[in-house]
């Protein structure tokens, strides 16, 4: 997960328990695993345990029962504008656990449901068609985060633990704006040629967004 424009980082504020569900703004986020194969320089669990007083550091990851859970007790507090699978982790780690979690809230509620993801989903679920699976299951669109406009940068940058993890990345990107409302984001680290990226969007026809980079160490 990337530094948010905006976000509280006050620690004495971020609670001790660790939060599945959370919210910022008009959206509900979903914090189901810590787990990522990137270890990008930049990524705030390096450096803070949570944001606007959410602790998103897990101390073991939820079930499916136990998300749906916490997502029952607040879908119906407010009328949120997105459903969104983000938190301390990569989301597409655990396929079928969101899977399973989009089915039931589309079961019972009409919020779209929203992925930010780096990626490398087909790199995770080797022989699966990720992409199809989400939209069958109810995912409207997917975010993915794009740090760099070439994969040298990107290995430098996100670290990825996959090799190729640049090209993959962009079939990712590829297959799902065939199917669905998709996105390239690009966090504003030094690294990062911006037009270049939002060149790559463009060729691609998805959509891009810039997420402005807070820097971490103080």
């Amino acid at each position: 997960m990337k530094p948010l424009k905006g976000a509280h980082f006050d620690m004495s504020a971020i609670s001790k328990t660790p939060s599945v569900v959370y919210w910022l703004g008009d959206n509900l986020y979903l914090n189901i695993t810590n787990q990522c194969p990137n270890n990008c320089y930049f990524c705030l669990k390096k450096y803070r345990d949570g944001i606007n007083g959410f602790n998103l550091k897990l101390h073991k990851e939820p079930t499916v029962q136990e998300i749906v859970k916490e997502v029952q007790k607040r879908l119906n507090q407010k009328n949120w504008r997105e459903i969104v699978f983000c938190g301390f982790g990569e989301p597409l780690t655990r396929l079928d656990c969101v899977l399973e979690v989009t089915k039931h809230v589309k079961k019972h509620h009409a919020f779209k449901i929203r992925v930010n993801t780096n990626g490398q989903a087909q790199l995770i679920n080797k022989n699966r068609e990720v992409v199809t699976e989400l939209k069958q299951a109810g995912v409207e669109k997917v975010s993915v985060s794009l740090n760099a406009p070439n994969g040298q940068i990107y290995d430098q940058v996100c670290k990825p633990r996959f090799e190729n993890a640049f090209s993959e990345v962009l079939n990712f990107i590829k297959k799902a704006g065939e199917k669905m409302d998709t996105e390239i984001t690009t966090v504003t680290i030094p690294e990062v040629d911006v037009p270049k990226v939002r060149e790559i969007a463009a060729n691609m026809s998805v959509r891009f967004r810039i997420r402005e980079y807070t820097p971490c160490c103080w």
